[in-house]
């Protein structure tokens, strides 16, 4: 065992002086160490629940003859980080996470490795150390948020956001805002929709280091601790079949969960961390030009929240991932191997019940297009994102006159003052990996926006999305301003076209001038300190998943 390097012979002796202190005796020297990353935390509601959670876990774990060692890692919710200083740590908060599992595995030579994560960045920071540490794993991501209840509407945390601004502009009372505050978000788990927590679960699943049904499994379901608990259970299947990360997370793999992810319409931040995972599994091709190539391809099949009216509970209820895979299954690869120690076509094997009025077959879609779209043109040469299964048909090609803003702050303050109106392009820039620094979400203003009513105005930043934002929003934008990226070239007035169904976004002005309104840019300098002057020296561009250097 791998754990041997630490309690096996005389020159461990020491060692296991210091694993006796934490309760270990002759029998568990000879047991598989089993560690546990759970991401509990008391401030985050996609973790609050993970306490208890792991006890299940553990139970199993030494009912099956392994000894559980838990670990904690951080956990950012990005709904509380959201439009102050607090998001310019979100996404850097995925590099630590990665490296924390990665460091706590590596010293004390686990023999396998159970992650349970949740929210936005943790997923995919757990699946990162899972890539370098190539060690049995599974995950037990934490489960989707039930949603509340409003006036007799099923409510989520995205009603909140742009319900905000429809209190602003007197669309609705300030006592119902607080009503809707109060009920929105009525326990532990990830926002009720397909924001980035239940994508990147939903893409853990579909990659195969989660079992079938655990990614719409919610919070606080029977279900999720009955997931759980054979979760543990087949900890050891892997471990004895010697069956390990990069084994699973094949070149095959990802296309299947980019494949899900544009027929679900997912968070465009899976462009982040789906390339992020795949640097570090090491010699793929999983690129934003692999997510353009398959978008033409893959149907969008499954409308849920914030491009339709579904929620994670009725995609769990119409058979969930299983069942959006076995509608997908001609397009997918059905021979790569799972964390069931089956390949997904045994495991598709299992799926019997499908609500498809939820989740359309490929001859039936909602639309014949992947729900996320590449787009290129002279102000995103690298490219830029967009989820264009929350876009309205109408609003699929849009040109109008740019309001350009240097940074999220500045953008929020002129919709609240009601300088933003219908037909224009807000432009938000210096807010890329290097320039935010961090890539901050920009929710605030899209749910403003929308919460205004104004469905007219196209919204286009080097920064990213949270993937509760709706609407014509491009993001990802690169190279970003910070590096000289064209984006910096745009001033007020100036008119951008979007052509969604062309893969377009152009800046109309050409190339000559582009370049001379360049040459006299000033970069923006912040004065940083710590972490985030860390990352900033070492982060790379959004289309290379903002990976550190």
């Amino acid at each position: 065992m791998r754990s041997d390097n630490i309690k096996k012979g005389i020159n461990r002796t020491s060692h296991r002086s210091l694993l006796r202190a934490c309760g270990l005796d002759d029998e568990d020297m000879k047991k598989p160490f089993i560690g546990i990353a759970n991401s509990y935390t008391d401030i985050v509601p996609g973790h609050i629940h993970l306490k208890d959670l792991v006890q299940e876990v553990k139970e199993v774990i030494r009912a099956e003859g392994g000894v559980p060692f838990e670990f904690n890692t951080m956990a950012v919710c990005d709904g509380i980080a959201m439009n102050h200083e607090g998001m310019y740590f979100s996404l850097p908060s995925r590099e630590i996470i990665a490296n924390t599992v990665e460091s706590m595995a590596m010293a004390h030579q686990f023999d396998a490795l159970i992650c349970m994560p949740t929210c936005d960045k943790v997923v995919p920071g757990m699946l990162m150390a899972a890539a370098r540490l190539n060690i049995p794993t599974i995950f037990i991501t934490g489960g989707p948020m039930m949603p509340g209840k409003f006036h007799g509407e099923v409510v989520d945390f995205i009603n909140v956001t742009e319900a905000v601004g429809a209190a602003q502009s007197g669309k609705m009372s300030e006592e119902d805002l607080y009503e809707l505050e109060r009920c929105a978000c009525p326990g532990a788990g990830s926002c009720a929709g397909l924001f980035t927590a239940n994508t990147m679960a939903c893409l853990t699943e579909t990659l195969g280091m989660s079992l079938p049904g655990c990614a719409t499994a919610h919070a606080v379901s029977d279900k999720k601790v009955e997931v759980a608990r054979q979760s543990a259970k087949s900890i050891f299947t892997l471990i004895e079949k010697d069956i390990k990360p990069l084994d699973v997370m094949t070149q095959e793999a990802f296309e299947n969960a980019i494949i899900v992810d544009l027929a679900l319409g997912g968070s465009t931040n899976t462009t982040l961390h789906i390339p992020a995972i795949a640097h570090e599994v090491g010699d793929l091709d999983v690129t934003i030009d692999l997510f353009d190539k398959l978008s033409h391809e893959v149907p969008y099949i499954c409308s849920i929240r914030p491009g339709g009216n579904n929620r994670m509970i009725d995609v769990d209820n119409a058979g969930g991932i299983p069942a959006v895979m076995k509608n997908l299954e001609s397009l997918l690869h059905t021979d790569c191997v799972t964390c069931t120690s089956k390949t997904v076509e045994e495991n598709l094997t299992q799926v019997t019940n499908i609500d498809y009025d939820v989740i359309h077959t490929v001859e039936n879609p909602i639309r014949d297009e992947g729900g996320i779209a590449v787009l290129y043109g002279n102000i995103a040469p690298n490219g830029s994102v967009i989820k264009q299964g929350a876009v309205n048909e109408d609003m699929l090609i849009h040109s109008g006159p740019c309001k350009v803003y240097n940074s999220e702050e500045e953008c929020v303050s002129a919709i609240e003052n009601d300088e933003i109106v219908d037909g224009d392009v807000v432009v938000i820039r210096y807010e890329g990996p290097k320039g935010g620094p961090g890539m901050r979400e920009m929710l605030n203003p899209t749910a403003a926006i929308m919460g205004r009513e104004l469905f007219h105005v196209a919204l286009i930043t080097d920064g990213r999305f949270s993937g509760g934002s709706r609407g014509p929003c491009v993001g990802h934008i690169s190279p970003e301003a910070a590096e000289g990226g064209p984006i910096a070239a745009i001033q007020n007035g100036d008119t951008v076209s979007i052509n969604v169904k062309e893969r377009t976004i152009k800046l109309e002005l050409s190339d000559d001038e582009i370049r001379e309104r360049l040459d006299k840019v000033k970069p923006i300098e912040r004065n940083l300190k710590g972490w985030l002057r860390q990352y900033q020296q070492l982060a790379t561009s959004a289309d290379k998943g903002g990976v550190l250097k």
